[in-house]
């Protein structure tokens, strides 16, 4: 005779459970190569930005309400994506370039990046009508952490870029705020890079299809690799 026990659980380790099994779902969804999409070029070994060594990529995702659009209250479907690309610790530029390709999208900075050819800071993603408030929350989170540029000056210049998240998310309430910004930089982090509904990404459609946030890397011959924080 076989005999059962039932072993109680609290309401913490079923929420740990589920969290954990949720991770487990997102994780082993397939990626266009598992598919047999024929990209060309040889992934990294997480084919994601974060192969490029030091990078880090950090999110703060934003999701409530399903109701008819109420401006101030939602539905909020939208956040902030941050990319490091020495790291959190890092005082030390990149060299960068950047270019438009069709003239309806806005990204801070970009005057600076163009003139020097220089990255000095994260490069951040969030929706059309929070460019401006993420712009002065990485200002503010960098004062905080009392760090001048690499040559000592206490300026900031930041880069943001704009995606469009209007047709799900109250974009006019703006939801999006300095705490949110903060979130996503001090959770940034190398390794495996979270993909699909999260950070600026969440309320993106293209076609009534969510394209959402994804990454992707490839090796070169003269780099170990080169990697595009938005990849199709």
């Amino acid at each position: 005779m076989t005999k059962t026990t039932l072993v109680p659980v609290s309401a913490r380790t079923l929420l740990l459970l589920l969290i954990a099994s949720a991770l487990a779902f997102t994780q082993s969804k397939p990626r266009a190569r598992d598919l047999g999409v024929p990209f060309d070029g040889q992934p990294g070994p997480l084919n994601a930005i974060t192969d490029v060594k030091g990078v880090e990529v950090g999110h703060a995702t934003l999701i409530s309400g399903s109701e008819k659009l109420k401006v101030g209250e939602g539905p909020v479907r939208t956040g902030v994506t941050a990319i490091l690309p020495r790291g959190k610790e890092s005082k030390d530029a990149v060299f960068g370039g950047w270019f438009t390709l069709n003239g309806n999208g806005e990204m801070t900075g970009t005057t600076w990046v163009e003139d020097s050819g220089f990255v000095d800071g994260p490069i951040m993603i969030t929706n059309t009508h929070s460019v401006g408030a993420v712009r002065d929350a990485v200002i503010a989170w960098k004062v905080k952490r009392g760090q001048p540029d690499m040559e000592g000056y206490w300026w900031s210049l930041p880069v943001v870029a704009e995606t469009w998240d209007g047709y799900l998310n109250d974009i006019n309430g703006f939801h999006v705020k300095p705490e949110h910004v903060f979130h996503a930089l001090d959770t940034a982090h190398g390794g495996p890079v979270e993909e699909g509904n999260v950070g600026g990404g969440t309320g993106m459609i293209c076609r009534a299809v969510t394209p959402s946030a994804s990454s992707c890397s490839a090796t070169t011959a003269t780099v170990s690799s080169y990697a595009l924080p938005e990849c199709p």
